[in-house]
Parts: structure tokens; sequence; C-alpha cells
């Protein structure tokens, strides 16, 4: 990919939240769902059932939904069931695994060629050398199909499209966000912060009174660098900096990058996170929030549904808000933008055409079983239905109510930069949770790893 094609990336995910959030109506906004009808997803019709002298087929789905207690688990294993209700000659076998671990594989199996029928993909930069090693099957026709195009926002699948060629079809659409527990908030006697240093203020107090003030998985050290991202987008006063990068006009030891590694290390030193960071995936880091063991947990908001069907949320314990401004710079209404994980088809699979045939299946139902799922907070795909009126919790709505609130934002570092230097960024956030380190000594290793790679 160009880097003048990753401009336009950039530029279209504002325009795209622009576009989709202009709808707003209901019960959420349109990133979410058209708030119209009743509950229901994308008019589908049933699957003939196959051929009982059909042969047997088997297709592995590979997926990042291992958590038996999130609503897209649940939503995906019913779409499978049905799908193989319906095609009695047909065996979907799950490769459920975390972010991280199902990223490590793709990599190995792409290296020997060996891509599973379908697999998860992340947009835009990380898809790139997937693409470019030819893996994938272009998936224009496929999504045609039943109107399976006209089901997504408008632009999104544009994250996932190289020379006019769809290679994969997103489950997500989503921000940023900060959980809290009221609970433990009020106990620690703080307030929602509406400043970094005001963050980091609660985060000493609820420490000095043995509240966890924060969590996070940061084994998959994708979550320390979301976090950081959102730094990066206050110090630097705005959206860009890493297309800025891109295109020549700033380099990683610009201040507003070293300010971020600062303040970064700032909420390490005051205690936020949990003893042993690194050593938590996502879901054991999301599910000590999960279980009432910490005040704040930032997030895609796609997290919203794991933890609104949560003994967390009982009673309407768990509120949301944004992050806020550091140092008095930056904008809370732009947000960390992620456009989401998506599933490509391999282009070898022995069954390519079946294979086809459930995706398209499966994402014409997805909308409809995540919803009523209560996991359609930030999906890709237009929801009919209204939120409040399926039970969805206030904290849900409050999410809702922030999309309507983007006014831009940035994509992740992984989703922009190559693979090469990204692996640099990851690792040098990472160590941040377990070493003091030169903010400008982090920032100049970065910078020459982008030199090399460029």
């Amino acid at each position: 990919m160009t880097k003048r094609k990753m401009k336009w990336f950039g530029m279209t995910m504002t325009g795209l939240l622009a576009l989709s959030l202009s709808a707003c109506g209901g019960g959420g906004t349109a990133a979410t769902n058209n708030a119209s009808g009743d509950a229901g997803g994308a008019k589908t019709e049933p699957a003939a059932a196959s051929d009982p002298a059909a042969k047997d087929i088997t297709i592995t789905f590979q997926n990042i939904y291992p958590d038996a207690s999130d609503p897209k688990n649940q939503m995906m294993k019913k779409i499978v069931e049905q799908y193989q209700s319906e095609n009695p000659n047909v065996t979907i076998e799950l490769d459920s695994l975390n972010t991280d671990q199902q990223k490590l594989k793709l990599k190995t199996q792409a290296a020997s060629k060996e891509v599973p029928d379908i697999t998860v993909v992340n947009p835009a930069a990380q898809m790139q050398p997937f693409v470019d090693a030819d893996l994938f099957a272009p998936l224009n026709d496929m999504v045609e199909e039943n109107g399976l195009k006209d089901t997504f926002q408008s632009g999104i699948l544009d994250y996932y499209t190289f020379d006019n060629n769809l290679y994969a079809l997103p489950d997500g659409n989503n921000i940023g966000v900060v959980y809290y527990n009221k609970k433990l908030m009020a106990e620690g006697g703080v307030e929602v912060p509406k400043t970094f240093e005001e963050m980091i203020e609660a985060i000493k107090t609820l420490k000095s009174k043995g509240i966890q003030p924060m969590v996070i998985g940061e084994k998959d050290s994708w979550t320390g660098s979301f976090l950081f991202m959102n730094i990066l987008l206050r110090t630097n006063g705005g959206p860009g900096f890493l297309q800025d990068v891109l295109d020549g006009k700033k380099t990683f030891e610009d201040p507003a990058y070293v300010e971020a590694i600062s303040a970064f290390q700032q909420l390490v030193d005051a205690g936020a996170f949990q003893d042993g960071a690194t050593s938590f995936d996502y879901n054991a880091g999301e599910n000590l929030f999960k279980t009432g063991t910490a005040a704040m947990y930032y997030m895609g908001s796609w997290a919203t549904g794991g933890i609104e069907t949560a003994e967390v949320s009982k009673d309407g314990n768990v509120g949301v808000f944004q992050f806020p401004t550091v140092g008095g710079k930056g904008n809370p209404d732009e947000f960390m933008l992620a456009p989401g994980s998506a599933f490509a088809i391999s282009k070898d699979s022995e069954n390519l055409d079946e294979t086809k045939k459930f995706l398209n299946y499966f994402m014409l139902n997805f909308p409809k079983e995540a919803f009523e799922a209560k996991g359609a907070v930030g999906i890709a795909q237009n929801v009919e239905g209204d939120f409040k009126a399926a039970g969805y919790s206030d904290m849900a709505m409050n999410v809702l109510d922030l999309f309507k609130k983007v006014k831009g934002g940035d994509l992740a570092f992984d989703n922009t930069i190559n693979p090469a230097t990204t692996q640099v960024h990851l690792s040098g956030t990472q160590s941040l949770f377990v070493e003091k380190k030169d903010p400008a000594a982090v920032a100049k290793e970065l910078q020459a790893a982008f030199e090399e790679n460029k």
C-alpha cells in the first residue's frame, strides 16, 4: 500500500464517521444501528438443505472470539450451528484464539502457504503483506450476493480493499473509550477525570486506598499501544501524527511523541496497572474489570457487549467517558478509530465456493444475532432495532451517544505503519510497563527502525 493510499484511508475514516453518524436516531447511532423497526438483521433467505448425496466438507473458521462469555462467541456458535443444520454435509471447524495468538499463527500459516479457509486480518497496513503475497480470494462478487455489501456502513469496506479488490469483511467499527466502575470510584472518593493530570491524581488516590486503578492485558502488546496512541492523539493536538511521519513532515523524535511516552510512563509510575500486566492477555486483563476488581479500563467500544453482560454492570454500575486532554492539549471529541478485524478467505481453499457461501451466510446473519446477544455496539454493519427497547444497558446507550460526538481521530499504529516498525513500537511500549526508560531514547530507537524499514 502506498503512502498516498494510507493517507486516503485516514481521511476516509473521518468521512465515514461523519457520514454514518449524521443519520443518528432512535436508541443509537448509525455507526451501530439504523434505529427503525423491530430487531432484525439483513434479510436473508435460508440456505437450501444440501443434497444428502453431497460430499462431506469441512471448513476451518479461524476467529478471535475465544471467550465463551463474550456475546460474539455466543452468536458465532449460533450462526455456525444454524448453517450446519441447514447444510448437514458441512462441518465448520472453529479455531478460536486470542488476538496475538491468531496473528502469530497466521504469520506461520502464511509462510507455509497453509492459510485456513477463513482467517482474521486487520485493516490497511496490517493486511498489506498478506495481500501482496496473494493469499486471499477477492470477495467482490460474493458481497453482491443477497445484498451483503449494502449491510455495511458507508466507506468501511475501503479499509480492506486493495487495487479495487475487496479481500475481507469487518466485524467492527469502533472508538476508544474509558469504562469505569462507579462503586469503586465512589469508594475511592474520586470523580471522572476531565484531564490527564486529574486521571493521574485519581489513580494515586485509588491506589492509596487499596483500589486497583486500571487494568490492561499487555501480554497482547497491541493493548498498550492502543492506549498510548490515544495519549499521542492528545499531545499532538489532534490527529495525523503518523501520517505526518509517513509524509516526511515529522519524525518519531518529535516533541509530541516524546511527550506521549513520558505521559504513558506517568501512568505506570503512578501504579495505574495491575502487577504483572505483561503476563495478562487481553481476555484476562478485561476479565479483571468485568469481575469488579478495577476502577477503570481503557479499550475499544467492542468491549461493551462483554462488559454489559458481566456481573460488574449489575444495577448500572459501569459508566463510560472520553479520554481526557493531556497537558491541556487535544480534543476529547477526537477518538482512536478502530475499523475492526475482518474475515478473509484463503485463495487456495479446497472448498472455495462453499466457504464463500458460508461466510456470506455468516455476515448476513451477523447483525441480527449480534443485536440479540447484546453485542451489536460498534459492529461494522447496520443494525435494525431499538437498542433501548431491546434491553441494552444505560452504559451501552452512553457508548452509542459517544459515537455521535466523533469529530475525527487516528487509526492504531499497527494499522498505519509497516509491520517491522510496528513491532519495535509494540516492544518499546510494552517495555515501559517493566522498566523506566528515557522517552527520548525510546523515540530515537523507533525512528531508526522506521528509517531502516521504509
